[in-house]
Protein backbone atom coordinates (compact mmCIF):
# COMPACT_ATOMS: atom_id res chain seq x y z
CA UNK A 1 0.00 0.00 0.00
CA UNK A 2 1.33 3.76 -0.71
CA UNK A 3 2.03 5.49 2.38
CA UNK A 4 -0.36 8.38 3.56
CA UNK A 5 2.18 11.33 2.20
CA UNK A 6 1.66 10.32 -1.20
CA UNK A 7 -0.39 12.44 -2.82
CA UNK A 8 -2.69 10.59 -5.80
CA UNK A 9 -2.04 12.22 -9.35
CA UNK A 10 -6.12 12.84 -8.71
CA UNK A 11 -5.34 15.43 -6.02
CA UNK A 12 -1.76 16.86 -8.05
CA UNK A 13 -4.27 17.45 -10.60
CA UNK A 14 -6.41 19.37 -8.69
CA UNK A 15 -3.20 21.39 -7.11
CA UNK A 16 -2.10 22.21 -10.49
CA UNK A 17 -5.62 25.02 -10.29
CA UNK A 18 -4.35 26.61 -7.13
CA UNK A 19 -0.17 26.81 -7.89
CA UNK A 20 0.90 30.34 -8.54
CA UNK A 21 2.51 29.95 -11.83
CA UNK A 22 1.29 30.39 -15.45
CA UNK A 23 0.31 27.25 -18.03
CA UNK A 24 3.74 26.39 -19.50
CA UNK A 25 4.59 29.01 -22.54
CA UNK A 26 6.71 29.13 -25.91
CA UNK A 27 6.42 24.74 -25.99
CA UNK A 28 7.57 23.69 -29.23
CA UNK A 29 3.89 22.75 -31.01
CA UNK A 30 4.58 21.71 -34.32
CA UNK A 31 2.81 18.41 -34.64
CA UNK A 32 4.81 17.01 -38.05
CA UNK A 33 7.95 16.99 -37.41
CA UNK A 34 10.51 13.61 -38.02
CA UNK A 35 9.16 10.39 -36.93
CA UNK A 36 9.31 9.75 -33.45
CA UNK A 37 10.69 6.84 -32.43
CA UNK A 38 11.67 7.32 -28.41
CA UNK A 39 8.95 9.23 -26.33
CA UNK A 40 9.07 10.25 -22.59
CA UNK A 41 6.16 11.13 -21.15
CA UNK A 42 6.31 13.05 -17.61
CA UNK A 43 2.43 12.70 -16.90
CA UNK A 44 0.26 9.30 -16.93
CA UNK A 45 -2.95 10.44 -19.18
CA UNK A 46 -0.03 10.61 -21.87
CA UNK A 47 1.42 7.50 -20.78
CA UNK A 48 -2.00 5.46 -20.97
CA UNK A 49 -2.76 7.30 -24.93
CA UNK A 50 0.65 5.80 -26.01
CA UNK A 51 -0.17 2.58 -25.08
CA UNK A 52 -3.77 3.54 -26.11
CA UNK A 53 -2.71 3.95 -29.85
CA UNK A 54 -0.12 1.05 -30.01
CA UNK A 55 3.03 2.81 -29.34
CA UNK A 56 4.10 1.62 -26.05
CA UNK A 57 6.91 -0.08 -27.77
CA UNK A 58 8.09 3.53 -28.66
CA UNK A 59 8.09 4.54 -24.61
CA UNK A 60 11.37 5.17 -22.80
CA UNK A 61 11.06 6.89 -20.17
CA UNK A 62 7.69 8.30 -17.65
CA UNK A 63 7.18 8.70 -14.15
CA UNK A 64 6.76 6.83 -11.10
CA UNK A 65 3.09 8.03 -11.34
CA UNK A 66 2.28 5.87 -14.82
CA UNK A 67 1.04 2.80 -13.64
CA UNK A 68 -1.19 2.09 -16.14
CA UNK A 69 -1.31 0.31 -18.21
CA UNK A 70 0.91 -2.90 -16.29
CA UNK A 71 3.60 -2.70 -19.07
CA UNK A 72 4.12 0.89 -18.27
CA UNK A 73 5.43 0.31 -14.59
CA UNK A 74 8.20 -1.33 -15.86
CA UNK A 75 9.51 1.75 -18.28
CA UNK A 76 12.23 3.73 -16.91
CA UNK A 77 11.57 6.23 -14.58
CA UNK A 78 12.41 9.69 -14.58
CA UNK A 79 11.41 11.02 -11.57
CA UNK A 80 7.83 12.16 -10.64
CA UNK A 81 5.12 14.18 -12.20
CA UNK A 82 6.44 17.43 -10.70
CA UNK A 83 10.01 16.46 -9.68
CA UNK A 84 11.75 14.64 -13.05
CA UNK A 85 15.32 14.52 -13.52
CA UNK A 86 16.30 16.49 -16.81
CA UNK A 87 19.60 14.89 -17.18
CA UNK A 88 17.80 10.97 -17.13
CA UNK A 89 15.33 12.88 -19.80
CA UNK A 90 18.87 13.77 -22.03
CA UNK A 91 20.13 10.25 -21.67
CA UNK A 92 17.16 8.36 -23.15
CA UNK A 93 17.83 10.22 -26.02
CA UNK A 94 13.81 10.92 -27.02
CA UNK A 95 12.74 12.69 -30.15
CA UNK A 96 9.71 13.23 -28.16
CA UNK A 97 9.13 14.53 -24.59
CA UNK A 98 5.17 14.82 -23.49
CA UNK A 99 4.78 17.84 -21.00
CA UNK A 100 1.61 18.05 -18.57
CA UNK A 101 -0.09 21.07 -17.32
CA UNK A 102 2.06 20.23 -13.99
CA UNK A 103 5.35 20.46 -16.02
CA UNK A 104 6.81 24.07 -14.72
CA UNK A 105 7.84 26.58 -17.33
CA UNK A 106 11.25 26.33 -16.42
CA UNK A 107 11.84 22.33 -16.47
CA UNK A 108 10.24 22.85 -20.56
CA UNK A 109 12.51 25.42 -20.98
CA UNK A 110 16.03 23.77 -19.60
CA UNK A 111 14.48 20.25 -21.85
CA UNK A 112 14.55 23.03 -24.87
CA UNK A 113 17.91 24.40 -23.87
CA UNK A 114 19.07 20.90 -24.73
CA UNK A 115 17.57 20.55 -28.03
CA UNK A 116 14.25 18.33 -26.97
CA UNK A 117 11.17 18.64 -28.67
CA UNK A 118 8.95 19.29 -26.28
CA UNK A 119 5.26 18.95 -26.68
CA UNK A 120 2.51 20.29 -23.78
CA UNK A 121 -0.57 18.58 -23.29
CA UNK A 122 -2.73 20.71 -20.75
CA UNK A 123 -4.65 19.44 -18.16
CA UNK A 124 -8.13 18.73 -20.07
CA UNK A 125 -10.63 20.60 -18.82
CA UNK A 126 -14.00 18.22 -20.43
CA UNK A 127 -13.97 14.63 -21.89
CA UNK A 128 -14.60 16.92 -25.57
CA UNK A 129 -10.53 17.97 -24.59
CA UNK A 130 -9.53 14.94 -24.02
CA UNK A 131 -10.09 13.57 -27.42
CA UNK A 132 -8.77 15.97 -29.06
CA UNK A 133 -5.68 15.39 -26.91
CA UNK A 134 -5.77 11.96 -27.99
CA UNK A 135 -6.33 12.63 -31.69
CA UNK A 136 -3.21 15.37 -31.50
CA UNK A 137 -0.70 12.26 -30.24
CA UNK A 138 -2.25 10.18 -33.13
CA UNK A 139 -0.83 12.66 -35.46
CA UNK A 140 1.74 13.38 -34.07
CA UNK A 141 2.55 9.45 -33.76
CA UNK A 142 1.75 9.01 -37.63
CA UNK A 143 -1.60 7.05 -36.12
CA UNK A 144 -4.59 9.54 -36.83
CA UNK A 145 -6.54 6.82 -38.22
CA UNK A 146 -6.05 4.55 -35.51
CA UNK A 147 -6.67 7.55 -32.50
CA UNK A 148 -10.19 8.62 -34.80
CA UNK A 149 -11.30 4.89 -34.54
CA UNK A 150 -10.63 4.80 -30.89
CA UNK A 151 -11.83 8.21 -29.77
CA UNK A 152 -15.48 7.54 -32.19
CA UNK A 153 -16.02 4.33 -30.15
CA UNK A 154 -15.55 6.15 -26.88
CA UNK A 155 -17.93 8.99 -27.88
CA UNK A 156 -20.58 6.28 -29.07
CA UNK A 157 -20.03 5.10 -25.51
CA UNK A 158 -20.54 8.07 -23.76
CA UNK A 159 -23.47 8.97 -26.13
CA UNK A 160 -25.48 6.02 -24.82
CA UNK A 161 -24.71 6.62 -20.60
CA UNK A 162 -26.08 10.31 -21.71
CA UNK A 163 -29.28 8.82 -23.42
CA UNK A 164 -29.90 6.33 -20.93
CA UNK A 165 -30.15 9.30 -18.28
CA UNK A 166 -30.92 12.09 -19.82
CA UNK A 167 -34.90 11.46 -18.46
CA UNK A 168 -33.82 10.01 -14.67
CA UNK A 169 -34.34 12.57 -12.12
CA UNK A 170 -30.78 14.35 -12.00
CA UNK A 171 -29.26 13.66 -8.26
CA UNK A 172 -27.12 15.74 -5.60
CA UNK A 173 -23.48 14.45 -6.17
CA UNK A 174 -20.02 14.98 -4.75
CA UNK A 175 -17.38 13.39 -6.47
CA UNK A 176 -14.11 13.47 -3.72
CA UNK A 177 -10.99 13.81 -5.04
CA UNK A 178 -8.62 14.88 -1.79
CA UNK A 179 -8.60 14.62 2.08
CA UNK A 180 -6.23 17.07 3.60
CA UNK A 181 -7.81 19.74 2.40
CA UNK A 182 -11.12 18.09 1.76
CA UNK A 183 -11.18 18.47 -2.32
CA UNK A 184 -14.10 18.31 -4.88
CA UNK A 185 -15.02 18.18 -8.71
CA UNK A 186 -15.43 21.56 -10.06
CA UNK A 187 -16.67 22.73 -13.22
CA UNK A 188 -13.13 23.81 -14.65
CA UNK A 189 -12.13 19.44 -14.28
CA UNK A 190 -13.36 16.85 -16.68
CA UNK A 191 -14.53 15.24 -13.88
CA UNK A 192 -17.27 17.47 -13.55
CA UNK A 193 -18.49 15.72 -17.18
CA UNK A 194 -18.70 12.19 -15.46
CA UNK A 195 -21.46 13.82 -13.13
CA UNK A 196 -23.27 15.79 -15.84
CA UNK A 197 -23.31 12.94 -18.54
CA UNK A 198 -24.63 10.45 -15.56
CA UNK A 199 -27.54 12.84 -15.10
CA UNK A 200 -26.10 13.80 -12.02
CA UNK A 201 -25.61 17.88 -9.94
CA UNK A 202 -22.78 18.49 -8.85
CA UNK A 203 -22.65 20.08 -5.91
CA UNK A 204 -19.63 21.74 -5.67
CA UNK A 205 -19.56 22.42 -9.60
CA UNK A 206 -19.90 26.27 -9.29
CA UNK A 207 -17.56 26.60 -7.02
CA UNK A 208 -14.30 28.37 -8.48
CA UNK A 209 -11.76 26.20 -6.03
CA UNK A 210 -11.57 22.25 -5.29
CA UNK A 211 -11.67 23.08 -1.50
CA UNK A 212 -14.58 22.57 0.19
CA UNK A 213 -15.36 22.06 4.02
CA UNK A 214 -17.39 19.16 5.53
CA UNK A 215 -20.12 22.00 6.70
CA UNK A 216 -19.96 23.15 3.07
CA UNK A 217 -20.89 19.58 2.06
CA UNK A 218 -23.33 18.84 4.38
CA UNK A 219 -25.15 22.20 3.56
CA UNK A 220 -25.62 20.62 -0.29
CA UNK A 221 -26.65 17.31 1.38
CA UNK A 222 -25.60 15.05 -1.42
CA UNK A 223 -27.67 12.30 -2.31
CA UNK A 224 -24.67 9.97 -3.88
CA UNK A 225 -20.91 10.46 -2.33
CA UNK A 226 -18.37 9.00 -4.64
CA UNK A 227 -14.61 8.76 -3.12
CA UNK A 228 -11.50 9.14 -5.62
CA UNK A 229 -8.69 9.13 -3.53
CA UNK A 230 -6.19 6.72 -2.26
CA UNK A 231 -6.79 3.22 0.33
CA UNK A 232 -9.81 1.57 -1.18
CA UNK A 233 -9.23 -1.02 1.31
CA UNK A 234 -7.86 -0.23 4.77
CA UNK A 235 -6.31 3.07 3.59
CA UNK A 236 -7.72 6.85 3.26
CA UNK A 237 -10.81 6.13 1.09
CA UNK A 238 -12.23 3.22 3.30
CA UNK A 239 -11.75 6.21 6.61
CA UNK A 240 -12.73 9.17 5.05
CA UNK A 241 -15.84 6.93 3.76
CA UNK A 242 -16.44 6.07 7.58
CA UNK A 243 -16.23 9.89 8.39
CA UNK A 244 -19.47 10.18 5.72
CA UNK A 245 -21.19 7.61 7.47
CA UNK A 246 -20.92 8.99 10.74
CA UNK A 247 -22.61 11.93 9.76
CA UNK A 248 -26.66 10.48 9.37
CA UNK A 249 -28.18 13.85 8.35
CA UNK A 250 -26.80 13.28 4.65
CA UNK A 251 -29.18 11.58 1.89
CA UNK A 252 -26.30 9.78 0.50
CA UNK A 253 -25.88 7.81 3.96
CA UNK A 254 -29.37 7.33 4.81
CA UNK A 255 -29.76 5.38 1.78
CA UNK A 256 -26.07 3.75 2.00
CA UNK A 257 -24.86 5.36 -1.41
CA UNK A 258 -21.60 6.51 0.03
CA UNK A 259 -18.91 4.98 -2.76
CA UNK A 260 -15.43 3.92 -3.32
CA UNK A 261 -14.05 4.19 -7.05
CA UNK A 262 -10.60 3.78 -8.20
CA UNK A 263 -8.56 6.76 -8.22
CA UNK A 264 -6.59 5.92 -11.27
CA UNK A 265 -9.70 5.32 -13.43
CA UNK A 266 -11.38 8.84 -12.33
CA UNK A 267 -8.25 11.11 -12.32
CA UNK A 268 -6.24 10.23 -15.58
CA UNK A 269 -8.70 8.94 -18.22
CA UNK A 270 -7.70 8.16 -21.37
CA UNK A 271 -11.05 8.36 -24.39
CA UNK A 272 -11.75 4.68 -23.56
CA UNK A 273 -11.22 4.81 -19.66
CA UNK A 274 -12.86 7.76 -19.50
CA UNK A 275 -15.80 5.96 -20.78
CA UNK A 276 -15.24 3.07 -18.79
CA UNK A 277 -15.24 4.86 -16.06
CA UNK A 278 -19.04 7.30 -16.86
CA UNK A 279 -20.49 3.46 -17.33
CA UNK A 280 -19.40 2.88 -13.42
CA UNK A 281 -20.36 5.99 -12.37
CA UNK A 282 -23.61 5.89 -14.05
CA UNK A 283 -24.68 2.76 -12.17
CA UNK A 284 -23.63 4.41 -9.08
CA UNK A 285 -25.88 7.30 -9.44
CA UNK A 286 -28.80 5.51 -11.06
CA UNK A 287 -28.67 1.70 -10.45
CA UNK A 288 -31.61 1.33 -11.96
CA UNK A 289 -30.61 1.90 -15.69
CA UNK A 290 -30.17 -0.83 -17.42
CA UNK A 291 -27.02 -1.88 -20.14
CA UNK A 292 -23.90 -4.23 -19.73
CA UNK A 293 -20.66 -2.05 -19.46
CA UNK A 294 -18.40 -2.33 -22.25
CA UNK A 295 -14.84 -3.08 -22.50
CA UNK A 296 -12.34 -2.58 -25.80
Amino acid sequence: MRSRSHITVCFLVYLFLLLPFSPVSGVVRADHEKPVQRLVSLGPINTENVYLLGAGDRLVGNTTYCVRPEQAKTVEKVGSVMQFSIEKIISLQPDLVLATGLTRPQQVKKLQEHGLRTVHFAQPKSFKEICEQFLRLGRMLNMEERAQEIVTRAEERVARVKRLTADRPRQRVFLQVGSQPLFSSVESSFTNDFILFSGGINIAGSRSSGIINYEQVITENPEVIIIAIMGSENGTAAKEKENWQRIPVLDAVEKNRVFIINPDLVCSPSPVTFADTLEIIAKLIHPEIGYRQTRH
